[in-house]
């Protein structure tokens, strides 16, 4: 992960330090339906990251009064700072104060929304090494709460997206013995989500989709 601050057209370098104490100096830091969409429009083809690609449509999302979605905020503590010359600055020493939980969360319809969102380059499963034991606990917490929760898997060799639940995710981390979530798991239970234009990552599509799955399963 880099983490790059642009101040008077300088950018600031950082060393991170990770809540197990390791540092890494910034150059190391680097199925209810499936939705119809235009699959010819690919944010990867474009040079876009998911990441960019789910802020995008948040934007699009609160522009037009359909959600409220926002990417949380990682806290840093700067606690070292070097001013080689006048326009720049350098950021020696820095620790992530917590450690994070999972990407997003914000309102829709009256409903919290909380997901991470994560990418492979596997093509025929989900590695469950990208998730940490403290995001899965989050997620938990916040369904036993009545949360919506879930997880955004892009697979970029193969380009494709999918929406699945927390709560599958959870208890396959709880009682299954592999390493990783079978793809033809998540064809299974997850949505696929086809790509677009505006929005990008029509995510909200599968929330309604899932929401109507469940009050069609358990009744309003």
């Amino acid at each position: 992960m880099l983490f790059g601050i642009l101040i008077d057209r300088s950018v600031i370098k950082v060393v991170i330090h990770y809540p197990n104490g390791q540092a890494r100096p910034s150059h190391q830091l680097s199925k209810p339906t499936i939705l119809e969409g235009n699959k010819k429009s690919n944010f990867a083809n474009r040079g876009m990251r998911f990441e960019e690609a789910i802020n995008q449509s948040n934007d699009y999302y609160l522009s037009r009064n359909i959600a409220v979605v926002h990417k949380k905020p990682t806290p840093v503590q700067i606690v070292s700072v070097d001013y080689p010359r006048r326009s720049a600055a350098v950021i020696k020493e820095a620790y992530f104060k917590e450690a994070s939980t999972t990407d997003y969360n914000g309102v829709y319809k009256g409903r919290y929304l909380d997901f991470e969102a994560k990418e492979t380059k596997n093509k025929t499963s989900f590695p469950l090494k990208n998730f940490h034991q403290h995001q899965i606990t989050h997620m938990k917490m916040c369904g036993n709460q009545g949360g919506l929760c879930f997880v955004l898997l892009w697979f970029s060799t193969i380009q494709r997206c999918f929406f699945y639940p927390s709560p599958l995710l959870v208890s396959y981390w709880e009682t299954s013995q592999r390493k990783s979530l079978p793809l033809g798991v998540i064809e299974q239970n997850g949505i696929e989500i086809s790509l677009g234009i505006a929005p990008r990552i029509p995510y909200i599509q599968a929330v309604d989709a899932y929401i109507q799955s469940k009050e069609t399963q358990y009744g309003k």
